[in-house]
């Protein structure tokens, strides 16, 4: 289990034990891509691989991370901290913990790394989780709400990557058996239940070995340009019904993938609420073509993905993340993940793409204490 593979990383690393070890997931997003930071509805949910971390306090001032495969970080607490420990430095620098004085951390992850499933936000929630615990900070959900907060100003402002909040905020307020209907203008949620076994579906994770950043600046431009459409429209996009107003083309095209996926979030909330899982596979479809075409966030590698999937039978599939790599998610008959998975390989072998990853994703809960 990855818990005891980071306690004993930590062992391995700092000697003794840890004061805790604390865990969050990843997610994938149902619905409702690339319109977190415009304010919109996103249906995203935790999935089982999470990412841990061994946390121990100290009190020189001294931070010290350790995780298997990245350099070890140990700098006074407060220094500038650069690559995968930004994530955790950042964390702490936003959420200035009161009597907080240094800290050892050791990392384990479940989370594929620019999978497009988050492993970002899963290292920021268990972070951020643990140092709410351990310093006295409100972990209710409320609290959490404002945990992910602060951890979207970390990756924002300390990382400098661009993101919105859904990640954060379904890495820490998921919940078991359920999908989180985030109002990203509000943070309000709903938590909606996704009975996939019930009506004899998977929802299959393809992560096509195509890594993706988010701070290479193509996810800034498509955050940019969101922002733009709704300065010369005049409102948040969330409450636009039609974008001919807009005399740019891509900025037309942006702003209708916004519009369009909040609509498709909206459907997809209410068909959920009543049971009818199925009906998500239509707007699978329909949200991969806008962030394909309107968008323009795929990639070949995903293009293939999603269109093996679906000749092989899938009900609906689409790209999730930030796009220009990462993953797919598939929804699917029980009975067909098997062709489904080598119909999918198979188009990858033949272009030459890496060979594909499969996950089978199962709404799970959010940051906990393991």
């Amino acid at each position: 289990m990855v818990c005891d593979d980071a306690s004993r990383e930590f062992t391995a690393a700092f000697g003794g034990d840890p004061d805790g070890i604390w865990c969050a997931p990843g997610r994938v997003n149902l619905l409702g891509e690339h319109v977190d930071y415009a304010g919109g509805l996103c249906l995203p949910m935790a999935i089982p691989q999470v990412t841990v971390a061994a946390v121990r306090r100290r009190t020189d001032g001294r931070l010290r991370l350790h995780s298997t495969g990245f350099d070890v970080v140990d700098v006074e607490l407060g220094e500038r901290v650069e690559g995968w420990g930004a994530y955790v430095a950042g964390v702490i620098w936003a959420l200035d913990p009161p009597d907080f004085h240094g800290a050892d951390i050791a990392i384990a992850s479940e989370v594929p790394v620019g999978a497009g499933l988050s492993s970002s936000a899963a290292l920021e929630a268990s972070v951020a989780l643990a140092l709410a615990n351990l310093c006295g900070l409100p972990a209710d959900d409320t609290g959490r709400n404002l945990l992910a907060r602060a951890c979207v100003r970390a990756e924002n402002d300390y990382v400098g990557a661009p993101t919105g909040g859904m990640d954060q905020q379904i890495a820490l307020r998921g919940r078991a058996g359920h999908a989180l209907l985030l109002d990203c203008a509000d943070g309000h949620v709903e938590h909606i239940p996704v009975d996939t076994a019930a009506a004899g579906l998977t929802v299959l994770v393809v992560d096509t070995g195509t890594g993706h950043r988010l701070v290479d600046g193509q996810y800034g431009s498509r955050r940019a340009a969101v922002e733009e459409a709704a300065r010369l429209l005049g409102e948040p996009l969330r409450e636009v019904e039609s974008v001919s107003a807009l005399d740019d083309p891509m900025l037309q095209r942006r702003a209708r993938h916004v519009v369009t996926e909040i609509g498709r979030v909206r459907v997809a909330a209410d068909a959920l609420r009543s049971g009818r899982v199925r009906d998500l596979g239509p707007l699978l479809d329909a949200s991969h073509r806008s962030l394909r075409d309107d968008f323009e966030v795929s990639c070949a590698e995903l293009d293939s993905a999603v269109d093996a999937a679906t000749a092989a039978g899938a009900l609906g599939a689409r790209m999730v993340g930030g796009g220009f790599g990462g993953s797919v998610i598939a929804l699917c008959e029980n009975g067909d993940v098997p062709r489904i998975e080598t119909s999918v390989t198979a188009a990858a072998a033949a272009r030459g793409f890496p060979s594909p990853v499969f996950l089978h994703a199962t709404p799970s809960d959010g940051a906990r204490r393991c």
